[in-house]
């Protein structure tokens, strides 16, 4: 079972685009995504909600991308813009308290005008290096 804990970075800002909340990101992919096993809504500043499911880290990304535009688009929210899923896995103990542990995967999904502008201002490259190639991903859609 794959553990996805999932942030969201909404950079568009328009009323065709609205911002989610922890429960509607919840339902609106569990409503999209048969490929779920479990998700739950979070209660912390940062992190939205938790997901499991079979299959890989890479299978999951596909997946997760894929899901999020089907739910935009089913709740006719705009679609002219970039969808990225940055993960990374989380390698240490997490904070007490956490979401995030150790072996889940950290997931900000970004919803932005111009993707690769994005990628470049966070030094995702950066950020990538020192990483094991198996422990990062990025998605777009």
């Amino acid at each position: 079972m794959t553990c996805f804990v999932l942030s969201h970075n909404l950079q568009v800002q328009s009323e065709d685009l609205p911002a989610l909340s922890a429960a509607e990101l919840a339902a609106g992919l569990q409503a999209h995504g048969d490929w779920i096993s479990t998700v739950e809504p979070l209660a912390h500043p940062h992190w939205l909600v938790k997901l499991e499911a079979e299959g890989s880290a890479d299978e999951l990304a596909d997946a997760l991308v894929r899901t999020w535009r089907s739910f935009r688009k089913a709740c006719g929210h705009a679609e002219d813009h970039n969808l990225l899923a940055l993960g990374g896995r989380k390698d240490t103990a997490g904070a007490p308290g956490s979401p995030l542990q150790e072996g889940s995967w950290g997931v900000d999904v970004v919803e932005t005008i111009d993707g690769p502008a994005f990628l470049q201002a966070i030094n995702w490259e950066g950020l990538k290096e020192g990483r094991p190639a198996d422990g990062v991903f990025e998605r777009s859609a």
